[in-house]
C-alpha cells in the first residue's frame, strides 16, 4: 500500500482486514448458495428464480474480488482454503438441502440480512476514517439491500394467491 493511501485509513488496519476478511467469506459462501440453489432449484417459478439466483451469485462474486482488491491495497491478503472460509463467516452457508423454490427464496432473504448486518458494522467502524473502504461498503450494501428487496417482492408474488 502507498505511504498516503495508509495515511488516510484512520482506522486499525489489522481490525478492519479482519472485518473484510469475514466479509469476503460471506460472499464466497454467498456466491456458492445463490449458484447452487439456481441449479437445484423446484418448484413454482422456477425460471424467474433460478436466473435472478444466478444474477446474485455473480454480484456476490464481484464484491468478494472488491474486498480482495482492497486487502490488498491494505497489505492484507484474503482467507486461502475453504476451512477459514467457513470457520471466519459470519454468517455461515445454508445449504439449499430444499430445492423448493419457496424454501430458496426464505432461505437466501435470512443471508441478505445477515449480509446487510454485516455492512451496517463494518460502514460505522469506517465512516468518517477510511474513505475508501467507506465507499466499497456503500456499495455492497446498497447492492445487499437491492437483494433482499427482490428476493422478498419475489416470495410476495408467489404467495399472491391467482385471481
Amino acid at each position: 500500500m502507498g505511504t498516503k493511501g495508509r495515511e488516510i485509513v484512520g482506522v486499525n488496519v489489522d481490525e478492519l482486514l479482519t472485518l473484510l476478511n469475514k466479509a469476503y467469506a460471506d460472499e464466497w459462501l454467498a456466491y456458492y448458495q445463490y449458484w447452487v440453489g439456481a441449479k437445484v432449484a423446484k418448484g413454482r417459478m422456477r425460471g424467474i428464480i433460478a436466473k435472478e439466483l444466478e444474477e446474485h451469485a455473480a454480484e456476490e462474486l464481484e464484491h468478494a474480488e472488491k474486498l480482495v482488491e482492497r486487502m490488498i491495497q491494505l497489505g492484507g491478503s484474503p482467507l486461502l482454503t475453504p476451512e477459514s472460509i467457513m470457520k471466519e463467516s459470519n454468517c455461515g452457508y445454508d445449504a439449499p438441502t430444499n430445492p423448493n423454490t419457496k424454501a430458496l427464496l426464505i432461505q437466501n432473504i435470512k443471508g441478505e440480512q445477515c449480509a446487510i448486518e454485516t455492512y451496517v458494522k463494518i460502514l460505522a467502524f469506517v465512516k468518517g476514517k477510511d474513505p475508501i473502504t467507506e465507499k466499497l461498503i456503500l456499495e455492497i450494501l446498497e447492492d445487499e439491500v437491492e437483494h433482499e428487496e427482490d428476493l422478498q417482492a419475489m416470495l410476495e408474488d408467489m404467495e399472491t394467491p391467482v385471481k
